[in-house]
């Protein structure tokens, strides 16, 4: 914890920073790794494999979604622990329902949650005020207690704060709490994969045990 405290400064000072470039929220996360990076691994709380199939499942869906839609929609695709978000708009209900079909037969997908809209592609000036969300949220993040800022993935569309992660049902709770206290937040919705209370203590101990890293 006394390690983790140390590192809350230069966390806050990256992730303010990566705010205040609006319309870079991708510029956020890579500040925020690049502080953390010792202790990525302990606190993402993915095993290595499933970050990388993170990463390709991305990689994937970010290169097969705009055969789809075109100029016609605008989605948002995260992957946390093979758990996909998709975000954003699309023209019609069988575009939202061709982008779904298309994520999940991307290999290593093992559910989704769909939460395109039906409307207009969004601003630019709506990502960027999406993207300072998503930064301020972070920060607040760091700054509360009984949370570790680095397990937690956010995503803000539309001023809707979307939480991804595996954390405990109180971390959970606790981290909408922060969340919804956040400025310019209209919304969070929890999208957590749940964790007792005893796999936190044994990813805790795992995480502190230096022959385990």
């Amino acid at each position: 914890m006394n390690k983790w405290t140390r590192l809350k400064r230069p966390l806050v000072a990256a992730v303010l920073c990566g705010a205040t470039i609006t319309a870079l929220q991708g510029c956020v996360e890579m500040a925020v790794g690049t502080a953390v990076v010792g202790t990525l691994a302990a606190t993402d709380r993915r095993t290595f494999g499933a970050q990388t199939e993170d990463k390709a499942i991305l990689f994937k869906g970010e290169t097969r979604i705009p055969r789809i839609v075109g100029n016609a929609g605008h989605v948002n695709v995260t992957s946390f622990n093979r758990k996909v978000l998709l975000t954003g708009e699309v023209r019609d209900e069988a575009m939202r329902a061709a982008v779904e079909r298309e994520v999940a037969a991307i290999e290593g997908v093992q559910s989704i949650v769909n939460d395109i809209e039906i409307a207009p592609v969004a601003s630019f000036s709506s990502r960027s005020n999406d993207s300072l969300i998503t930064g301020k949220v972070k920060a607040a993040f760091v700054d509360a207690k009984d949370l570790y800022a680095n397990s937690i993935k956010v995503v803000t569309e539309r001023g809707t704060v979307y939480l991804m992660g595996r954390m405990t049902q109180r971390e959970g709770q606790l981290a909408a709490d922060v969340a919804r206290g956040v400025n310019g937040v209209q919304k969070v919705v929890k999208v957590f994969e749940y964790i007792s209370e005893d796999d936190l203590r044994q990813l805790t101990r795992a995480s502190d045990d230096p022959n385990k890293k």
